[in-house]
């Protein structure tokens, strides 16, 4: 049997850090990484892509309401297509900054 390990990582934004995303990486084996809608910004994402692909972990793009002021914890009514809009746009802010696990595209 095995266990996926996943946190929340890269909720950061600018000058805030929020948690230790070194010290999770190097015990999850997947990470959600906070792609700047509900927290997290570019240099955070790749920061935690980087140390993720380092360490041979997963990382995935956790959708979220554009809600910085409360971490994406409130309901916000959007479209359908809006929503499902924004959800292909935060994959597509994290896809080309996760490379395989081992490779980093930004050395």
């Amino acid at each position: 049997m095995t266990v996926d390990l996943n946190a929340d990582l890269g909720e950061g934004f600018g000058v805030w850090t929020l948690g230790d995303d070194d010290a999770m990486l190097d015990i999850v084996t997947s990470a959600n990484v906070a792609c700047g809608f509900h927290a997290g910004d570019p240099a955070g994402l790749l920061r935690v892509c980087r140390a993720a692909a380092q360490r041979g972990v997963r990382v995935g793009a956790p959708g979220s309401y554009r809600d910085l002021a409360r971490v994406g914890r409130r309901f916000i009514d959007v479209a359908a297509a809006e929503l499902a809009a924004q959800v292909i746009y935060q994959i597509g802010g994290l896809s080309p900054l996760a490379p395989p696990p081992g490779i980093s595209w930004c050395d």
